[in-house]
């Protein structure tokens, strides 16, 4: 049987400090079907970034001269993902806020066919050290995206996702700023199904996040209500395309402390 091949992406801007153990923390042999590829969209470092990533073993590594903004990166790395041949795609941010480790996890509602597109769930998982005014918007945001989708979700703002090649195919970005509810919308209005994963997450430890709530209202609010004046046309989704025949030999392994793993049984 084919393999599939999953290619793990990270937006990155100015993450030396911690790029290269993100990247080591990707597993690269969790399931005898599955071959990964680690591609990076540098968004315009002016540090060690890219020289990082290369000695950490990135595969593939695409540079905007500029900044462009966190939209536009991981836009660039949906397009990027998807021209190099990937099966699914997953996002994780080079932070190292996510744990790489659990993205198996991820993948796990995909290849049993159940999913097109997940997310990682900070708080259906576990949280550490994030920031009250943090939470608060987070909770805001995913409050709203309920809303507008007629469907519960936990953590709409969440850096870890994963996708379908047709996922891929049809996602749409419509703002440089920020990513996360715009693509929500769009796929989940195209017809994609979605699912949330637990998670363990710490907050990042080194550099400085250049999202801010103030910027949110200021950009995602406008973006939120363009996507959702746009039109959209349903797309027929392939439910079985990623199937892993063996893998009901596969399990989520029980949380323990703050961390789950795929298993064999």
């Amino acid at each position: 049987m084919k393999k599939q091949r999953v290619i793990v992406f990270l937006p990155a801007f100015n993450e030396e400090e911690s790029i290269g153990e993100v990247i080591k923390g990707i597993p690269r042999h969790f399931h005898n079907q599955v071959d990964v590829k680690v591609l990076i969209i540098d968004d315009g470092s002016n540090d060690q970034t890219v020289n990082v990533a290369k000695e950490a073993g990135a595969d593939y590594i695409v540079s905007f001269e500029k900044n462009r903004g966190l939209g536009a990166a991981v836009r660039a790395g949906l397009k990027e993902s998807y021209e190099r041949g990937a099966d699914i795609a997953v996002m994780i941010d080079a932070d190292g806020e996510y744990p790489a480790s659990e993205i198996p996890n991820l993948l796990f509602p995909i290849f049993r066919g159940e999913a097109d597109y997940t997310m990682g769930s900070r708080f259906l998982g576990t949280i550490k050290g994030m920031k009250l005014h943090r939470r608060l918007g987070n909770y805001f945001f995913t409050f709203l995206q309920c809303i507008l989708l007629r469907k519960l979700i936990f953590d709409g703002q969440s850096g870890m996702r994963a996708f379908t090649r047709q996922a891929l195919e049809h996602a749409e970005i419509v703002h440089d700023y920020n990513y996360a509810q715009v693509l929500t919308l769009n796929l989940v209005r195209k017809g994609f199904r979605v699912n949330e994963v637990p998670i363990s997450y710490r907050v990042r430890s080194t550099g400085e996040s250049f999202i801010t709530f103030k910027g949110y209202l200021s950009s995602v609010l406008p973006a939120i209500w363009k996507e959702l004046k746009r039109p959209i046309q349903k797309v027929h989704v392939e439910t079985d395309a990623h199937k892993l025949e063996n893998m009901n030999h596969y399990q989520l392994k029980e949380r323990h402390k703050g961390k789950s793993v795929l298993i064999a049984k």
